[in-house]
């Protein structure tokens, strides 16, 4: 090999090196810029959330000063006062709704999953659309033939009754996430169970369940989330018997103003329930939500 050859090609690597190196310094870059991006985001967010906490150990009248007092005293008096005042039974009401509605979509949107994905019924395209299409109707639009219907048979004041409307309500998002988690079981592992002799409620049990219970935490989570925010129905079917948390809410809006500092700690307080939920389940959740976004 020349000289020549060899001051060439030793050129071309130096080129090829310093051209790797400014694509990792850029790369490098391109990701510190991200990263800030993403915790500027996140703090923006979480902003108004950390504020609402902090109001909720303030007392009324630091809570309503203008600019708002960071650094005023601290007191669990809001706290003491939902307590007083009987948070307790409106938690319960809402806990009783938000589990047992979900629990009956879990019940109901796996077999049907497994029916549109596994073995999918013939046009099951337009089955899933028309699952989807009953979320397009704005839950007002509803709310006078449910009032109607549910007051005709003695319903109202009932908290079964918000527990069966909530399962309706969620069902259908809850079959249209699973059926994309089932798509992604391999059909093999149970084909080799019926090989086996399992039946089909035997292999959506043992075999379908384990495999995508990421895929159940997540939309079990969102149903509890969506059941345990939902006000429309809530405040319009209930008084005083079957009252949830975001019901007991609206009493700090009332004739004689605004209690800030009572409904902070109200919020925060009702609030717990569904952080607790979703740091129990972070990790199946992360998986869950994944799991049938990639094919």
């Amino acid at each position: 090999m020349s000289t020549g050859t060899v001051e060439r090609t030793g050129t071309f690597l130096n080129r090829r090196k310093k051209k790797a190196r400014g694509e990792g310094d850029l790369a490098e870059s391109g990701g510190f810029v991200w990263t800030t991006t993403a915790w500027v985001a996140t703090l923006i967010f979480f902003a108004p959330v950390a504020w609402m906490v902090l109001t909720s150990f303030h007392t009324e009248a630091d809570a309503a000063t203008n600019p708002p007092t960071l650094f005023a005293g601290l007191t669990f008096e809001n706290y003491s006062a939902l307590f007083d005042r009987g948070v307790t039974p409106f938690l319960i009401n809402s806990a009783t709704a938000s589990i047992v509605s979900t629990l009956l979509v879990l019940a109901l949107a796996i077999p049907a999953a497994y029916a549109l994905s596994i073995k999918p019924v013939e046009k099951w395209t337009d089955v899933m659309f028309f699952f989807l299409s009953t979320k397009f109707l704005p839950a007002i639009a509803a709310l006078l033939p449910i009032y109607l219907l549910v007051k005709r048979i003695g319903g109202l004041d009932n908290i079964w009754v918000l527990v069966i409307l909530y399962t309706a309500m969620n069902l259908p998002i809850a079959v249209w996430m699973l059926q994309s988690f089932l798509a992604e079981v391999p059909k093999e592992i149970m084909e080799a169970a019926e090989v086996d002799g399992a039946g089909t409620l035997r292999v959506i049990w043992s075999v379908i369940v384990p495999i995508i219970t990421p895929g159940i935490a997540a939309t079990s989570l969102i149903c509890f989330i969506f059941s345990w925010n939902e006000f429309l129905l809530a405040v319009n079917l209930t008084a005083t018997a079957a009252s949830t948390s975001p019901v007991f809410l609206v009493g700090f809006i009332t004739s004689e103003g605004l209690f800030l500092a009572k409904l902070c700690a109200a919020a925060t307080l009702v609030s717990l329930p569904v952080l607790i939920a979703g740091f129990a389940a972070q990790d199946k959740l992360v998986r869950g939500l994944s799991l049938g976004a990639v094919k």
